[in-house]
């Protein structure tokens, strides 16, 4: 009777032991493990991190490091790192971290508005894993650029300015590969065609929406830009657009930081094949990264006789137009008039 007793009392110890135990496991793996303040934060592992590294990078995140690695290793964690981007959110338990840890959150990738190929390597390398000399040496790629009819003055105009979805540890090779695919998803044979109509390829159409997107922010009054640019080429007069100027003092200084608002004649007679006051046709280059408005702008251009166009004064950030020299003096008089009342000397 005594050793049925014994037995009995060791079962319930041995029962009451495991049952403990098994509640310190359930509490280690569900209780709150973060400690950081914000709601949520990314954590982003690089494609060549091992388990250490990955420690090391969510260490600071993490409350209680014992209790993730006891959940990690259960969960085989340390033998299959994601690279990518995650997100933790506050409160997460350890079982939560590491199922965080392999789901990758694609980053919204968005750009426009960048003046050359530099600065655009710059702003995408702030948004995935790849670094800007690894995005400009692929994208400079000379057998990349000759299968797609670029060289290193154009290749700009392949970036159509939208928002993408790319993961986080996209490789530079990648990127640029699904940029040539959106590029060519962009013409279509009716864009193409649209292109033609103006005697022009879709590189040369984007190098002139480049330069009507600088001209004017009033996305209503591109299309009239785009027909004077038009009629320009048409009759072989010099493009003579303040903005390929801007952009060549730019590059010659190679400041692209500096606020350019006056240009003076001094501006329009150096050399540059971007300054297009002394050279006929197109720049060998986009500007800029024109947006879609612009771009349809040059493919449906205004009808018109206008040849020329300055700022106006009346209406602020739109243009007067005029179709003779005499007429075009006049309002280029008046604003010149306007400008120097204002102080602007640069």
């Amino acid at each position: 009777m005594n050793l049925k007793k014994t037995i009995s009392t060791a079962a319930i110890v041995i029962i009451s032991g495991l049952i403990l135990y098994g509640f310190i496991i359930i509490r280690q793996i569900f209780s709150e493990n973060t400690k950081f303040s914000k709601k949520e934060v990314y954590i982003h592992i690089p494609s060549d991190a091992n388990y250490q590294t990955a420690k090391t990078i969510i260490a600071p995140y993490i409350e209680n490091m014992d209790r993730f690695e006891m959940v990690a290793s259960k969960r085989n964690y340390p033998e299959n790192v994601k690279a990518g981007r995650f997100l933790f959110t506050k409160g997460m338990n350890s079982y939560e971290l590491v199922k965080a840890l392999r789901s990758n959150i694609p980053v919204k990738l968005a750009f426009n508005n960048q003046e050359r190929l530099e600065n655009f390597a710059g702003r995408i390398s702030s948004q995935i894993e790849a670094d800007s000399i690894s995005l400009l040496n692929t994208i400079k790629d000379s057998v990349f650029m000759k299968e797609n009819g670029f060289n290193e003055e154009n290749v700009f105009a392949m970036f159509i300015p939208n928002t993408y979805e790319f993961y986080w540890n996209t490789s530079a090779r990648k990127f640029r590969d699904k940029m040539i695919k959106e590029y060519h998803k962009f013409w279509t044979d009716e864009r193409i065609n649209k292109a033609k109509a103006q005697n022009l390829s879709p590189v040369e159409a984007t190098i002139l929406a480049s330069i009507v997107h600088k001209e004017s922010v009033k996305k209503d009054e591109r299309p009239r830009i785009a027909g004077v640019y038009l009629n320009r080429l048409r009759i072989g007069m010099p493009l003579q657009a303040d903005p390929t100027v801007i952009y060549a003092i730019k590059k010659k200084s190679n400041d692209f930081e500096q606020v350019i608002k006056r240009v003076f004649y001094n501006d329009l007679v150096m050399s540059s094949p971007y300054n297009t006051y002394i050279n006929t046709g197109l720049p060998p280059g986009p500007i800029a990264m024109p947006d879609i408005t612009a771009m349809e702008a040059v493919l449906n251009p205004e009808k018109h006789d206008y040849i020329y166009f300055c700022a106006s004064v009346d209406r602020f950030g739109y243009h007067e137009f005029a179709a003779t020299l005499p007429e075009h003096n006049k309002n280029a008089k008046k604003y010149s008039d306007w400008i120097n009342s204002q102080g602007v000397k640069r």
